[in-house]
Order: structure tokens, then C-alpha cells, then sequence
């Protein structure tokens, strides 16, 4: 059995787009460790889902994730925009 937490996929989505989120990165071992430190360095938020990333690692590059997925990339995504406003209300100070 393969380890999950040895594994990274990359999402790409424009807010607003009608598409569906993309795999534009994928890769196991030393490749996964580095897209999470390109994500990092970037400031992409990461999320661990071991589940998830084992489902979307067999899609391949370049190809919308399918509407069986849609929902778990949703709460994804809702993650991401709340977490980034969190960042917004420290770095500017917000209420």
C-alpha cells in the first residue's frame, strides 16, 4: 500500500471561471515534497487529505478533477478562501 502522506497534488481554479479545477501538478516522494515547498514559498495554502490526494493523483495533467469530486474540492476551496481571509484580517489589521 502506497503512503498517502508521500504524495502531493496541485490545484489550479479561477475564482469566478466556470470550469471545474484543474490537476496542474502531481508526484510522489521527492517529486511531492517539491510542490509543497513551491507551494509554500508562494503562499498557496495546503491541505492534507491523504483520501483526496489518493483520488486525484489519477487524474492526469491538465484535466478538469470530474463532477464525482466536486464536492470534496468544494470544501476544499471554502477552506482556502476562509483561511486567506484570516491572513487578511492579521497582515491588514481587519474586523
Amino acid at each position: 500500500m502506497r503512503d498517502k502522506q508521500d504524495q502531493a497534488v496541485a490545484l489550479s481554479y479561477d475564482e469566478g471561471s466556470e470550469s471545474a479545477p484543474k490537476v496542474v501538478a502531481k508526484g510522489r516522494g521527492f517529486l511531492a515534497e517539491q510542490i509543497k515547498k513551491l507551494a509554500e514559498e508562494h503562499g498557496v495554502p495546503i491541505h492534507r487529505d491523504g483520501d483526496l490526494v489518493e483520488l486525484l493523483s489519477q487524474i492526469d495533467i491538465d484535466r478538469e478533477v470530474p463532477p464525482e469530486l466536486y464536492s470534496a474540492v468544494a470544501e476544499i476551496l471554502s477552506w482556502i478562501y476562509k483561511a486567506n481571509g484570516e491572513i487578511r484580517k492579521e497582515v491588514f489589521h481587519d474586523n
